[in-house]
This record gives structure tokens, C-alpha cells and sequence, in this order.
């Protein structure tokens, strides 16, 4: 078939849905209405003659057109943005849509780049579109993996192969318990007594449970997956949770967070910047690499 402009339009919004898990939650995200985007699905459907996806009352599922579709979407729809990239910086210019993976709260750290990163590239050239993608740590790697994200901004123990890690600074993080808790105002001799039956929350860096080595019981009914979630469960003052620093801070500052002997239960997490090795590097691609690297020494 032939690939036209109302193509590409209806595959980033099959995208979108797939990425999103469903068509209502793709509402936000696209800026249009559920029967809007129900009515460009079928649009696609009977375009490429293939049912992509089962919807109604037990969810959304991809079927198997539906998912060597979206991995050919993905892949177009790069080699698109490259195309104009690349031709755009053949006449000293950058134009094209970046896309930016980060995990949550690092708005929050004074060493991070980001918004000097975007002003930065939106004085080089008009026609760049930002598209940050705020998700869960290992969904970081995923994004840059599959092509879904230019570059990454995340934490990562075990490096994924195909991509590559350049170091941009290293994430405290401290173990704090909320106004409410029973180790928020006892005595430093109650401490060791009240930590054996305290709960830990579970979080998407438990794989890093095995740097901490901290003892701690993690048998516990409570997990959360983003920094933020974290924090409303510390803030019940019935769990206790990890939490980068500059973060926990604003808490802190307002009396409702303590941190709990922060000269043993502390570890370091190093951020760092993530790309792919397999995908062409773009002009566009290039350009932000460089100014995220700047602008984070």
C-alpha cells in the first residue's frame, strides 16, 4: 500500500493507543475524545484490511496483526522523523519531534538539565516538538530499545545490550518515615526495636534491594512504582520508603518527614543518560545527546 500523510496520522494514533494501554486512557494523551479515536482506529482497521485490536468490555488486547503492526509503526514513524531531520540539518537547520524518556521527581534535583536542555534546542530551531514521557524505571531502557523514545533519562544497575549509558550524576537516597509513624519521634534507643516490625514499601528499585543489603522487612502490603507513590504511602505514616533527597526535601522542610539514621540506610544511584546503539543516529538525535550532556556537567 501507499503511505500517505492521513497514514502516518492514523499510525501515530494507533501508537498512542497501544502505548496507553486502551483507547480512554490515549484521551489525554491525544487531546481528543474516545469515539474520535475509536472512529480513526476502524479508519486504519479497513485501510490495512486487518482487525488490530480486540476493545470492549474485557479491555483492550493487541492481536497478532495488531502488534506486527505496531512494531512496523514504530519503526516508519522513526525512519520519518529521520528523514526530515536528516534534510532539515542539510539546510544548517533542526526540525523534528524529540522524545525523552525520564523517571519521575528528577524536576526536583538542582543537577537536572532538562529544561536548559529544551530552551537550549528550541533556540536552534522552530520546528522541534518536545514529547516527554514521565514512566517507570525499566520503562525508561524500553522506551529507547524499541524506538518509542530518542533518549532516555534514568537509573539502571544492569545494562540492557544495544544501548548505551553515559553518567551524568549520582541520586541519594534516604530512608524516611512520616508524621504519624512510630519511629518519627522516638528515641534513637527505640529505633533498632521499631525498624523489625516497620513496613517497607516495595518499589520499582527493589533490584536494588541487593546493593542495600539493609535488613530491612520488605515482607510487607504496600508498592508503588513512582517516586510519587512513595511518598502518599510514607505520608500515612504507616510505611516506611526510600526516596531521592532532593525530592523528600519539600517534605522534610515541612516537618512531615524524618529520615531514619541516614548515615547507614542511604545508597547512591547513578543517573545517566540512555541511547541506542542499533538506531541511526540522527542530526536531531545528535544534537540532543550533546545538550543533554552539556548542560548536566
Amino acid at each position: 500500500m501507499q503511505i500517505h500523510d492521513v497514514d502516518l496520522r492514523l499510525l501515530r494514533i494507533f501508537v498512542a493507543i497501544v502505548e496507553c494501554g486502551g483507547l480512554s486512557a490515549a484521551e489525554s494523551r491525544l487531546n481528543i475524545g474516545r469515539s474520535t479515536i475509536s472512529s480513526h482506529l476502524s479508519d486504519l482497521e479497513v485501510r490495512l484490511g486487518v482487525k488490530l485490536c480486540k476493545r470492549g468490555r474485557s479491555g483492550f488486547e493487541l492481536t497478532e496483526p495488531g502488534r506486527v503492526t505496531y512494531q512496523a509503526s514504530l519503526e516508519l514513524l522513526q525512519q520519518c522523523e529521520a528523514f526530515a531531520s536528516t534534510v532539515a540539518s542539510a539546510k544548517n537547520e533542526l526540525s523534528g519531534r524529540i522524545t525523552i524518556a525520564t523517571i519521575d521527581t528528577l524536576v526536583s534535583d538542582p543537577r537536572c538539565g532538562i529544561a536548559k536542555v529544551i530552551s537550549s534546542l528550541k533556540a536552534k530551531g522552530d520546528n522541534i516538538q518536545f514529547d516527554i514521557n514521565v514512566c517507570e524505571a525499566r520503562e525508561v531502557e524500553t522506551a529507547v530499545a524499541n524506538g518509542r523514545s530518542l533518549v532516555g533519562l534514568g537509573v539502571s544497575r544492569h545494562h540492557l545490550r544495544g544501548l548505551e549509558y553515559y553518567p551524568l550524576h549520582n541520586e541519594t537516597n534516604y530512608l524516611y518515615c512520616g508524621q504519624g509513624h512510630p519511629l518519627f519521634n522516638c528515641q534513637p534507643s527505640q529505633i533498632a526495636k521499631l525498624l523489625e516490625t516497620s513496613e517497607v514499601i516495595t518499589s520499582n528499585y527493589m533490584r536494588d534491594k541487593e546493593v542495600r543489603n539493609d535488613g530491612l522487612n520488605y515482607q510487607n502490603t504496600a508498592t508503588a512504582y513512582h517516586d510519587e507513590g512513595i511518598a502518599h504511602l510514607i505520608l500515612s505514616g504507616e510505611f516506611i520508603g526510600y526516596l531521592p533527597e532532593h525530592y523528600a526535601n519539600h517534605w522534610v522542610d515541612k516537618g512531615l518527614f524524618r529520615s531514619i539514621l541516614p548515615e547507614k540506610y542511604s545508597y547512591q544511584i547513578p543517573v545517566v543518560l540512555i541511547s541506542s546503539k542499533n538506531h541511526a543516529i540522527s542530526p536531531l538525535a545528535n544534537a540532543v545527546i550533546d545538550e543533554i550532556k552539556r548542560c548536566h556537567q
